[in-house]
Formats: C-alpha cells, sequence, structure tokens
C-alpha cells in the first residue's frame, strides 16, 4: 500500500508546479494525487519530463526575446 502525502497544490515550488500542471494535461493527476508518482509508468514519467523540459525551453526563449525587445527599445529611446 503506497504511502501518500497530503501535497498542497497551490504551495509549490515553480519546478513542482509545472510538473503536477502537466500531469494534470495528460490525465494523470488523479492517479499521481491517490498512488503517488512511483505509480506512473516509465512511459508516462518520461513524458512528463519531455514536456518540462519543452516547455521550460520556451519560457527561457520568451524571456530572452522579452529582453531583447526591452533593449531594443531603450536604444531607440536613447
Amino acid at each position: 500500500m503506497p504511502k501518500s502525502k497530503k501535497v498542497d497544490l497551490k504551495n509549490l515550488e515553480p519546478e513542482e508546479q509545472l510538473k503536477y500542471e502537466i500531469a494534470e494535461e495528460l490525465g494523470l493527476l488523479d492517479k499521481v494525487v491517490a498512488e503517488g508518482w512511483k505509480s506512473l509508468s516509465a512511459k508516462e514519467t518520461g513524458r512528463i519530463g519531455g514536456l518540462m523540459t519543452k516547455k521550460k525551453k520556451e519560457m527561457k526563449d520568451k524571456a530572452r526575446q522579452e529582453d531583447e525587445e526591452r533593449e531594443s527599445l531603450i536604444e531607440e529611446l536613447l
């Protein structure tokens, strides 16, 4: 019988929050909450990890693009 800790989904570190969001998108959140992360198959876990990596890269690229746009705007104003 798996040990399950009660997880406060509203007070998580950003990376943990992302992991739970992706699990929810994939329809795995109920399984994770009820049985824990160890109940997932390797395929399910890999899918979550892959999507986390993809979203982190997208967020990093977006932040870099916003920084470049901000710098360009500052240069135009000066």
